[in-house]
């Protein structure tokens, strides 16, 4: 299994970034995809998680903010950042978990500065 997360970068504050995490394999659609991130010398945390079926979960400090997609034809899950803070640079990291199995791609680096 291999996950390419792309679309990091430099953002100013109130910026918008969208992230990508492309998968190369057949069980993407049913498998759960998760975001992750690790602030300069902090532990990873989730920050959205969008589910086999479709639902989705948000750490309450990105809701109203970020949105979790995917593109099931594309094998693509899609991370849309909007408002962006100085808070939320970090490496961002897309986990796929298929039955209780967890994959993760390398990191694309979110940095909001101005």
């Amino acid at each position: 299994v291999q996950l390419q997360a792309s679309g990091g970068g430099l953002v100013q504050p109130g910026g918008s970034l969208r992230l990508s995490c492309a998968a190369s394999v057949s069980i993407f659609s049913s498998s759960n995809i998760g975001w992750y991130r690790q602030p300069p010398g902090k532990q990873r945390e989730l920050v959205a998680v969008i589910r086999s079926g479709g639902t989705t979960n948000y750490a309450d400090s990105v809701k109203g903010r970020f949105t979790i997609s995917r593109d099931n034809a594309k094998n693509t899950a899609y991370l849309q950042m909007n408002s962006l803070k100085p808070e939320d640079t970090a490496v961002y990291y897309c986990n796929l978990e298929f039955i209780g199995i967890n994959y993760w791609g390398k990191g694309t680096l979110v940095t909001v500065s101005s």
